[in-house]
């Protein structure tokens, strides 16, 4: 495989990881209290993800230098490090790394100090992504990055939510599962929508014209976005049809419940790994 292949897979996973622990910390700061039974294995997860994570980010700043050279053999190269090290990639792995350790320390701990250390880590790790990519460089990055921090954070609650989702609906009692699934069903519903609405301000601001989207750019644009309507019909299923019946009839509609968060999982991890194609490949101007 080449160094561009090898870098995307490990941005796919760099990036899965980063969400996942970002999620939970926010899951965990909002419905902390109510996981009496399944809190301590929603931390072990975040701390696997957040320690997975921060391997990934430090093997794709590596990558860079393999990238630079297109050859695996000049990785160590003293003078390509240095480049990469020192380049906006550079500033954003490091943040992403500052940010992942610092969920960590709020994560092997309870209380309102860790608290404060994991939101901080989900902070930086979020922030990080403004400073590098289109939206960095566009003339109206006043307006695209604080859209990218919104547009990203929602992602990470949405994502990140669900790998806790599944253990309640599994340890939890179902009165304290129904209570947390039917309050998370509130809150997606008003912030799901921002994920659409932020993507496609940023997409109106970044495409030049109609052009684009015939090209790979716009292929994998509306990849993602086909992705995402399969989403937010998995979320109104969930909402709608399935979270109600949890107290009356729980056996059906936990396990009918559980595949479709499953399959919301599966679905954010191919929308993430699109981005990492997209981000890595193509540019929405084609004289990039």
């Amino acid at each position: 495989m080449s160094p561009d292949s090898v870098s995307v897979l490990v941005r796919s996973g760099a990036l899965v990881s980063l969400f996942q622990t970002v999620g939970i910390a926010l899951f965990l700061a909002i419905f902390g209290q109510h996981v009496s039974r399944s809190g301590a294995l929603i931390r072990r997860l975040g701390l696997l993800a957040a320690s997975g994570g921060i391997i990934l980010v430090i093997a794709h700043q590596a990558l860079e230098v393999a990238r630079m050279a297109d050859d695996f053999g000049e990785i160590l190269n003293v003078d390509l490090l240095r480049m990469a090290v020192l380049s906006t990639n550079g500033a954003v792995h490091g943040l992403q790394v500052v940010g992942l350790a610092a969920l960590i320390a709020g994560l092997t701990h309870s209380g309102p100090r860790a608290r404060i250390w994991a939101l901080g880590g989900s902070a930086l790790a979020i922030l990080a992504f403004a400073l590098t990519g289109h939206t960095s460089v566009h003339a109206h990055r006043w307006l695209l990055a604080p859209l990218l921090i919104s547009h990203l954070s929602i992602i990470a609650f949405w994502f990140g939510a669900l790998a806790p989702l599944l253990i309640v609906t599994d340890r939890e009692a179902r009165p304290d599962t129904a209570w947390i699934l039917m309050r998370f069903s509130r809150i997606a519903t008003w912030l799901v929508p921002g994920i659409l609405v932020a993507g496609l301000a940023m997409a109106f601001a970044l495409i030049p014209n109609a052009s684009v989207l015939r090209q790979p750019y716009g292929e994998l644009l509306a990849a993602k976005a086909m992705g995402f309507g399969l989403l937010m019909g998995l979320a109104a299923l969930n909402k709608w049809r399935l979270v109600p019946t949890l107290l009356p009839d729980p056996a059906a509609s936990i396990a009918a419940l559980r595949r479709s968060i499953a399959t919301e999982y599966a679905l954010i991890v191919a929308v993430l790994s699109l981005t990492a194609v997209l981000t890595t490949f193509y540019s929405p101007n084609p004289t990039i």
